[in-house]
């Protein structure tokens, strides 16, 4: 349970001093992780996203190795974005109108059975891509679910605290994941690291189930009322987001990953270019992720609450200038480097995905999330699979800089309405901190 003492409103009748708003963003990492049900979540967040990463790197390799092919690799990666463009809105209501623990330690449980088959040695690779298909599709409600359920646990500026935790565990999950998954599978091979990964997620749901409190679902406890169809409440999820500027905005912010995102669907045929092995892929796969680490602890402890969210915009754009530096013949250290400045500025996403939550409605929350969320994940996918099929005509620089180009005018295109509302979604983001959990 929440500590009620993290999530009351202030006693004064009216709004706290500047002095106490000030101490409540800086304690806020530390209040977070105070709360029991958060350590729980988080832990269990490390180990998954350890697991995707190993996952994402060992299934490219072993389609590389079997293959020798860089659109081959690239549809492996792009595999693992695409199913929300078929089940994302769909599955991203069960956080809705079923029990949101239950949901994430199901989910967890699926994933592991299904990633185990995905090592099975001799399969043939449509066999691996459509295990992976399978692999994706449980982590679209699981999603969904986390953010909800966190919403009801930390409100307001803890909440950006808490999610800003996630994401840069995330990023750190990345290093590991990829990093060490191209080394293993150099010394272990494919199919063994494959097979081992399950485990994780066997752990991450026994830790759920156990240190996280079971909730009933928002449209129960407030209305009592038969829960709505999944298709009704897709439709009404849509018309709720893109129907709002601010969550539109937001929403098209955040899809802006499946521009700057293409060399990490590129990192193989990129390595081999640069006369290098798996190791090297799995860096050139965590090169933003290193930055992200970085960008994400300095905007989120040292920039203070209205200022970030200033920022976003700015920042979008910051964030698809470094792939403009691929017109340059680069040694391999200086494409990590580029890909960690872009990863550093891509951080603005760690505060656009908490304000996307806070100012969506409670009962609305998983929902919303993952529709966008799915968004996201589909339009990576896209860029992957496209970037990779260009790659075989031309070559990954021309790819890089053209996907580079397209995402610097989409993000002034999203800058500058972003400017008009940022004030607007700030005082919704300090409203919730007196919403109950």
């Amino acid at each position: 349970m929440g500590n009620p003492s993290l999530d009351k409103a202030p006693d004064n009748g009216d709004h706290e001093s500047s002095a106490a708003q000030d101490n409540k963003w800086r304690s806020s990492y530390r209040d977070v992780m105070a709360i029991g049900e958060f350590r729980s979540m988080w832990l269990a967040h490390a180990l998954s996203m350890i697991g995707t990463n190993l996952l994402n790197i060992t299934a490219s390799v072993l389609v590389y190795q079997l293959t020798d092919s860089a659109f081959a690799a690239g549809i492996t990666l792009a595999v693992t974005f695409l199913p929300p463009i078929l089940a994302g809105p769909l599955f991203s209501g069960l956080a809705d109108i079923l029990p949101r623990r239950r949901v994430m330690v199901a989910c967890d449980v699926i994933r592991a059975v299904v990633i185990a088959g995905v090592g099975i040695p001799g399969i043939p690779v449509w066999l691996v891509w459509i295990l992976l298909f399978l692999s994706i599709l449980p982590s679209i409600p699981f999603a969904s679910a986390r953010a909800a359920l966190l919403s009801q646990i930390v409100q307001g500026e803890r909440y950006v605290a808490s999610t800003a935790i996630l994401h840069l565990t995330t990023q750190v999950g990345m290093l590991l994941g990829l990093i060490a998954g191209g080394v293993i599978v150099t010394f272990v091979g494919p199919n063994t690291t494959l097979m081992s990964t399950g485990m994780l997620f066997v752990l991450s749901a026994l830790i759920l189930r156990f240190g996280v409190r079971a909730r009933p679902t928002p449209l129960r406890e407030q209305t009592g009322e038969k829960r709505p169809g999944l298709v009704a409440m897709t439709t009404g999820g849509a018309k709720l987001v893109f129907g709002d500027p601010r969550l539109r905005t937001l929403a098209l912010l955040a899809w802006l990953a499946g521009l700057y995102s293409v060399p990490y669907g590129l990192a193989n045929p990129m390595a081999a270019e640069a006369g290098a092995g798996p190791a090297a892929a799995g860096f050139i796969m965590a090169g933003q992720a290193i930055g992200a680490l970085v960008g994400g602890l300095t905007l989120t402890r040292l920039v203070p609450p209205p200022t970030r969210i200033r920022l976003l915009g700015p920042l979008a754009v910051l964030t698809c200038v470094p792939l403009l530096l691929w017109v340059f013949q680069m040694p391999l250290w200086m494409m990590i480097t580029a890909l960690a400045l872009c990863g550093a500025a891509g951080s603005y996403q760690f505060v656009a995905n908490a304000a996307f939550v806070l100012c969506v409605p409670k009962e609305g929350r998983g929902l919303a999330f993952g529709l966008v969320a799915s968004g996201l994940q589909a339009a990576q996918g896209v860029g992957i699979l496209l970037s990779s099929y260009f790659v075989e005509i031309t070559d990954t620089s021309t790819v890089i800089v053209g996907a580079g180009l397209l995402a610097l005018l989409s993000a002034i295109a999203l800058a500058v309405p972003w400017s008009r509302m940022s004030g607007e979604v700030s005082a919704r983001m300090e409203e919730t901190e007196s919403e109950s959990a």
